[in-house]
C-alpha cells in the first residue's frame, strides 16, 4: 500500500496570498468553481494549508459540504470526455492536459464515436456528464469505465461523479 506524503507547494505559500491571488491560483482546482477556493479561503487559511492534502482535504470538504444544486452545477461545469469541446480545443488548459494525458487525442473515428454515443446515453439517464479522473489511465480503460458505470443507479453515480472530482482536483493541487 502505498503511503501519501504531505507535501508544501511549490511555487507558492496558500496561507500567505491575499483573498484576490489565492482565489485566481486556486479558481480553477474544481472547474470552473472558484466558490471554493473563495470558501476555502474565507474559512481561514493556515500554515496546515500550505500543504497539498490539507488544502485538498478543506476544498474537498466544501464540495461536499455545499448544497445538492451546488454540488449538481458543478458536475455540468465539466466537459465530456473526447466531446466536441475537446475536438474543438476549447476544453480548459488542466482538462487539455489531462485528456490528453490519457490519450484521448489519439483516439481512431470508431473510438471518438463510441465515446460520443456513451456521453449522449449516460447524459440522458444521469442529467449530467461522465466524470472521471484520467490522470493514470488510458483510452480503453476510461471506455471500460463508462461502459460499466452506464448500469449504476443515480446516486451511485451522482456519489461517483463527486469522488472523481475530488481526485481531480487532488492531482490539479499536486501539479501546482
Amino acid at each position: 500500500m502505498s503511503q501519501h506524503v504531505n507535501i508544501k507547494f511549490q511555487q507558492c505559500v496558500p496561507s500567505e496570498l491575499s483573498r484576490e491571488s489565492f482565489v485566481s491560483r486556486f479558481a480553477d482546482v474544481y472547474e470552473h468553481s472558484a466558490w471554493i477556493a473563495e470558501q476555502a479561503w474565507d474559512s481561514g487559511m493556515t500554515n496546515e494549508h500550505n500543504y497539498v492534502e490539507n488544502l485538498h482535504q478543506l476544498m474537498a470538504g466544501i464540495l461536499l459540504a455545499s448544497n445538492r444544486q451546488a454540488r449538481l452545477d458543478l458536475i455540468n461545469a465539466h466537459p465530456d470526455l473526447a466531446g466536441k469541446a475537446a475536438v474543438a480545443r476549447e476544453l480548459t488548459e488542466s482538462s487539455t492536459a489531462e485528456q490528453a494525458g490519457a490519450g484521448i487525442h489519439e483516439c481512431s473515428a470508431e473510438e471518438f464515436s463510441r465515446f460520443t454515443e456513451l456521453n449522449q446515453v449516460y447524459k440522458k439517464k444521469f442529467g449530467f456528464p461522465f466524470i472521471k479522473a484520467v490522470k493514470g489511465s488510458n483510452r480503453f480503460q476510461i471506455l471500460e469505465a463508462f461502459e460499466t458505470r452506464i448500469h449504476n443507479d443515480s446516486e451511485q453515480e451522482f456519489a461517483q461523479a463527486l469522488e472523481e472530482i475530488n481526485k481531480i482536483a487532488l492531482f490539479r493541487l499536486q501539479a501546482m
